[in-house]
């Protein structure tokens, strides 16, 4: 249950039951009336901004509705009191009764508490990391990796139906380049002393092993040959071994796509000519000069006529150029390509993770999905910014095995995927990152992912110190989800159930807003809430949570314990994290 939801929606029916009395005009809109928790636990428990919202169109003051639809809220069995606060915010204090029922709730439904059908069903495609297959995944990729993965976790456990993507950039000239390259190690692997490795080609050591894969397949065939003769497949099979290897180095990270799409297959089918046949047929490009940007000059810039789309029609700065005077494609046509591709295969909503350099890419391609999709797609991008690595304080700048960046791997073996996976989600994702790996591994209430994981690893001690302590406790998930929980009437309990009550809402909103670090703040406030109430027992026996002389009491509040350890697990579950029972 809902309880945000819930009373949201007792609150509405009140409103329309005014605007058949007569007290309120009739007609109107009520999407914008909310019930979440005040800003200050002083105020209550569910803040509404219901006269806030309608003063304007119902042509009244707020405090006068406020008033209006107070007196009707305080006779709603659930309210035990209502207050109007400054310009009109309805604050309403619940029955105890209603907060500890969820805790039965919580219990039956498992990690499944808080699953909603939001979605309805409605197909989206999170797209992310989409590195070039050029080399290993570094940190900076980590960051996109588990923001995309979170997310879809959370769409999907919010009703959507969700593909994860990862496009392959292989038709650009960096695939050119990663040829020469592995190219090179192939000699290299063949005996040949290949020197230093020449400016513009990709120097890290992980191509010594792609060099050695592919004389294991094709032995000395390729050597002395023409460039036009070796170069279409030592980039197939480099681009294999890349994309293979960054398989591998996502799934150490926990990371599975549904989908890899190649860019080299869209456009040999033929789907940039789709996309201008399109734009022509609809009259959304034409012949033009774009006027030299300001600035860095961008590789798509030419003072000469190029073929543009309108795309300032759809809200961009200014038309863009898709195909060059030589007859060449743009980068540009043929990510339109693949986005109409991923609107054809079902998905108009698209939603895709890139790194803080693409961030100037954003209108242009978002201007391509309105009119490629006639207003029927939308696109939202989530840019992540740069992640600082650093070691107890000092900057960390480069792996031997890539060469001139520290990979993703790396880092995965030093802390641990977990780790790595939760505080890459302590920051909103357009902020950048400090990633120390010293502090990471603190065991501090200053290092969340300790102190999350802490809170569930206290939670599955006190269930296991309660069963020994008294062991005729029944502390079966099934049995403590019956109990009646009204022996639980602390301060503290009932904080910890008001929070445990937010999940619901929370997972709603942050799916709403494609914002899944709002749930690492969520369990990092869940995590203090238990901690907090742990600490009062030790200072006030009576608020301990296992009581021997008082059974009836200590069951109740294992319901409770219980309760909480599920919903952090349930939010671990959404950062594919596995909580842990124990500390080391």
């Amino acid at each position: 249950m809902n309880v945000f939801k819930d009373l949201r929606n007792k609150i509405v029916a009140q409103l329309e039951e005014m605007a058949v009395s007569g007290e309120i005009p009739a007609g109107l809109d009520f999407s914008r009336v909310s019930a979440e928790p005040p800003r200050d636990s002083s105020h209550g428990d569910i803040s509404t901004n219901a006269a806030m919202v309608l003063a304007k169109p119902a042509a009244m003051k707020p405090r006068d509705l406020a008033a209006l639809l107070a007196a009707r809220l305080e006779r709603l069995d659930v309210v035990n009191s209502v207050d109007i606060a400054g310009p009109g915010f309805i604050n309403l204090r619940l029955e105890e009764k209603l907060w500890l029922e969820q805790i039965g709730t919580i219990l039956k439904a498992g990690l499944a508490y808080g699953n909603s059908d939001m979605g309805q069903g409605e197909r989206v495609n999170v797209e992310y990391v989409s590195a070039n297959p050029t080399g290993p995944l570094t940190v900076g990729h980590a960051r996109g990796a588990i923001v995309g993965d979170a997310l879809a976790s959370l769409l999907a456990k919010v009703g959507y139906d969700v593909c994860r993507e990862y496009y392959i950039n292989d038709a650009g000239n960096q695939v050119n380049v990663l040829a020469g390259s592995a190219y090179l190690r192939y000699r290299e692997a063949l005996g040949e002393d290949i020197g230093e490795i020449p400016a513009g080609f990709y120097p890290g050591e992980y191509l010594i092993d792609v060099g050695k894969a592919l004389v294991a397949r094709d032995g000395d065939k390729w050597l002395g040959k023409e460039e036009s003769a070796w170069l279409p497949e030592v980039r197939k099979f480099a681009i294999a071994q890349l994309i293979d290897l960054i398989k591998t180095d996502l799934a150490a990270l926990g990371v599975v796509m549904d989908l890899y799409s190649s860019e080299r297959e869209l456009v040999e089918a033929g789907g940039v000519e789709e996309v201008a046949k399109f734009l022509k047929e609809h009259n959304l490009v034409y012949t033009g000069v774009l006027e030299p940007p300001k600035g860095k000059t961008p590789d798509d810039w030419e003072p000469r006529p190029q073929t543009l789309f309108r795309s300032t029609d759809f809200g961009d700065d200014v038309d863009r150029p898709i195909q060059k005077s030589d007859g060449s494609w743009t980068y540009f046509a043929g990510d339109m390509a693949y986005h109409l591709d991923k609107y054809r295969r079902g998905f108009k909503t698209m939603i895709n993770v890139w790194g803080a350099d693409h961030g100037g890419y954003i209108k242009r391609m978002q201007a391509a999905v309105t009119a490629l999709t006639e207003g029927q797609g939308s696109l939202d991008v989530k840019v992540c910014q740069l992640v600082n690595l650093l070691r107890d304080g000092e900057m960390v700048r480069m792996s031997k095995r890539s060469g001139n960046f520290v990979t993703l791997r790396d880092v995965i073996d030093e802390v641990g995927k977990d780790v790595v996976r939760f505080i890459m989600l302590t920051r909103k994702n357009d902020a950048s990152l400090d990633f120390d790996l010293v502090k990471v591994l603190e065991q501090s209430r200053d290092n969340p992912v300790f102190y999350v994981q802490y809170a569930h690893a206290r939670a599955c001690s006190v269930l296991k110190n309660a069963k020994l302590e008294i062991p005729a406790l029944d502390l079966t998930q099934e049995t403590l989800a019956e109990l009646d929980c009204s022996l639980l009437n602390s301060e503290g309990e009932l904080a910890l159930v008001r929070k445990l009550c937010e999940w619901p809402r929370l997972l709603e909103s942050a799916g709403e807003a494609h914002e899944p670090h709002r749930i690492a703040f969520y369990l990092y406030e869940l995590a203090g809430e238990l901690h907090g109430l742990w600490t009062k027992g030790k200072d006030d026996a009576s608020l301990r949570f296992i009581l021997v002389d008082n059974p009836a009491l200590t069951e109740a509040r294992m319901a409770l314990v219980k309760a909480t350890a599920l919903v952090i697990a349930s939010g671990l579950d959404v950062f594919g994290i596995e909580p842990v029972e124990e500390m080391r």
